[in-house]
């Protein structure tokens, strides 16, 4: 008998010890397949529209837009998201806790309306101004059981300053939608990087849809542009890279969520001009054109999608 009360603690400890990883391992297995399965719906969906802009309101958005290409089964406004499974109170990716839900596209991210002046070491003077309408958010729930939080641009518009030739632009005007999704509802954990994720819809025609991922940064880490997705590797595996052009700009519109809070510049994977890649201001949204050389900036890392 004690030899079987014996066995029996051993197993109940060595459980006790393994369950909680296994059924971790588990959740990660399934939320990245709905993942997976969600963007490509969302893809599908975004590349029916005719157009992303031009509705008159979010709600518009959804219900004569998005609604007549993906199957939805309630809709709600910004007042009550809660109706639509929105949970009340969710936890950022780097931990620590978002008790209250952005219902209008300045709280997603002020710099939707930006205006400042800044002053170079060499005493130059900059002025970056950006302003698109502030739009409340709405929220939807699919067939599949999930939860999305729209915020919306009803006019965004096509990426000019590449298509012109051009080394700069704001990401705030070519954002059309950003969806916020939560896989499982409000059942938990209700974690950036777990069950809740983003998706940007960038550009009214023509659309690119991605869905970011998010790693974490390399604040004490900083490199050229060739060092980019290397160092990424070296931090986090090789799963891992640094962003394009318009991931970057999704972890900007979403550095709410994931928990960015200072506002270095950091390089995307994308080049735009012989020795030059395009790198972001996070605090701004402010992308320009840059000699990738032996100019050292932070990076932020991301899980590849491939």
């Amino acid at each position: 008998m004690a030899e079987i009360l014996l066995s029996l603690t051993i197993i109940g400890v060595v459980a006790a010890i393994t369950l909680p990883s296994l059924t971790g391992n588990i959740n990660e297995r399934t939320w990245n397949t709905q993942r997976k399965a969600l963007y490509a719906r969302f893809s599908q969906a975004i590349a029916l529209m005719p157009a992303l802009n031009g509705y008159s309101g979010t709600e518009t958005f959804v219900t004569e837009g998005l609604a007549k290409v993906l199957k939805i089964n309630n809709i709600c406004d910004s007042e009550h998201l809660k109706d639509c499974g929105i949970a009340s109170k969710w936890t950022d990716f780097s931990g620590s806790n978002i008790s209250s839900i952005p219902n209008t596209l300045y709280t997603l991210n002020s710099a939707f309306d930006y205006s400042s002046t800044f002053v170079d070491a060499a005493g130059n003077s900059y002025s970056h101004s950006v302003k698109v309408p502030d739009t409340d958010a709405a929220a939807f729930e699919t067939v599949n059981g999930e939860s999305i939080i729209v915020y919306y641009n009803p006019q965004c518009t096509s990426d000019l300053s590449i298509q012109l030739g051009g080394t700069t632009n704001y990401v705030q005007k070519s954002m059309c939608a950003n969806f916020i999704y939560d896989l499982n509802g409000n059942k938990g954990p209700n974690t950036i990087g777990k069950d809740i994720g983003f998706i940007t819809a960038m550009y009214p025609s023509d659309s690119n849809v991605v869905a970011v991922s998010p790693l974490g940064s390399l604040s004490d880490v900083t490199g050229n542009h060739s060092a980019a997705s290397g160092l990424c590797r070296i931090q986090y595996g090789d799963s891992s890279r640094a962003p394009n052009y318009d991931e970057g700009a999704s972890i900007f519109i979403n550095k709410k969520f994931i928990g960015i809070k200072n506002s270095n510049t950091i390089w995307t994977t994308t080049t735009c001009a012989p020795n030059k890649a395009w790198r972001i201001n996070i605090l701004i949204g402010y992308r320009n054109c840059f000699e990738t050389g032996d100019e050292r900036m932070q990076f932020y890392c991301i899980r590849r999608s491939d």
